[in-house]
């Protein structure tokens, strides 16, 4: 496969929804086979991802919209870490041994700690959000995911009056993730969020989607989802969380700054160096649609940016 730097991609390099399909089609034909020569370890592999998760409420803000279908939302991704095609996440991606998982924080903080996963979420009672998800790239996915705020987790390490940003960090690991053997970014992927956008009741630490464990694909056991902006602030599989007096550079702002600003707050009229994204195509859909201000979350989030220019920081 052609690896190609972000500069170097095109929108006609995005696989298109409809070549995918048919691709996802052939692959499932052959899984089945294969399933049935190895005495079925694939469907207890399926099985497994089916369990129930516990304390589950209705969360708020959820999108009144119809859910995109389960195999869509772990089956199309964009997880660099595992390959940059859409269908890469899902084929590698069970490499990944999230049982243990660890997450260090540190920083600008009163109380760092290196946390385990069970301590992470023991304190949280978790909720069902059905967010709109857009990406930069011209799709877009309504997804039920179940988390808790970040916010909860924030007050927890205490940050102190000199934490304006937070800085996110991904595993780095090529053994499990095979995307890393290739400098189509600098490892380790990192991502940032002004402290009032972290605190803000929208944003989310998932750990599941659709009342089930989080698939390795899209960023198990924990991610974040912020669902104003566009996808790729949404980062994976979380290993280090910095609380910081000055701002981070985020991968993709690193990688491609004229493409990829800080904020990435969803703006319609501000398009991308080499293509418009006044319109989307929802995933499961064959009609393109507007694309909304702030991915029609701008009641609750327009006021974090009062004064600011949504041209220059995009």
């Amino acid at each position: 496969m052609l690896i190609k730097t972000p500069t170097d991609l095109s929108e006609s390099d995005v696989t298109p929804y409809e070549i995918y399909r048919q691709r996802r089609r052939f692959l499932q034909s052959g899984l089945a086979i294969a399933g049935a020569a190895i005495g079925g370890s694939l469907l207890s592999r399926d099985a497994s991802a089916r369990l129930e998760l516990d304390r589950v409420k209705p969360g708020p803000y959820s999108a009144d919209e119809e859910k995109t279908s389960y195999e869509d939302i772990t089956s199309y991704n964009n997880f660099y870490e595992f390959g940059v095609d859409k269908s890469d996440p899902a084929r590698h991606a069970h490499k990944l041994v999230t049982d243990p998982w660890s997450v260090t924080v540190t920083g600008e903080v009163e109380k760092p700690a290196t946390c385990t996963l069970e301590d992470i979420l023991r304190p949280h009672a978790l909720e069902e959000r059905i967010y709109r998800l857009r990406c930069v790239e011209g799709w877009s996915m309504v997804i039920p995911w179940v988390g808790f705020p970040l916010a909860d987790l924030i007050k927890r390490f205490q940050p102190t009056s000199k934490a304006k940003y937070v800085e996110f960090e991904t595993l780095y690991d090529k053994k499990q993730m095979p995307g890393q053997r290739r400098r189509v970014l600098d490892w380790p992927y990192r991502e940032g969020l002004r402290m009032d956008e972290a605190m803000h009741p929208l944003t989310l630490v998932a750990v599941g989607l659709y009342g089930k464990e989080l698939p390795n694909q899209n960023g198990a056991p924990l991610r974040l989802v912020v669902p104003w902006k566009y996808g790729f602030k949404s980062i994976k599989s979380i290993v280090k969380i910095r609380f910081r007096e000055t701002q981070p550079t985020s991968s993709w702002t690193r990688a491609a700054p004229r493409e990829y600003g800080f904020y990435s707050n969803v703006n319609p009229n501000v398009s991308h160096p080499r293509w418009s994204q006044k319109r989307e195509r929802r995933i499961g859909e064959f009609l393109k649609r507007k694309t909304l201000m702030f991915n029609g979350y701008g009641e609750q989030v327009a006021s974090l940016y009062t004064g600011m220019d949504l041209k220059k920081y995009f």
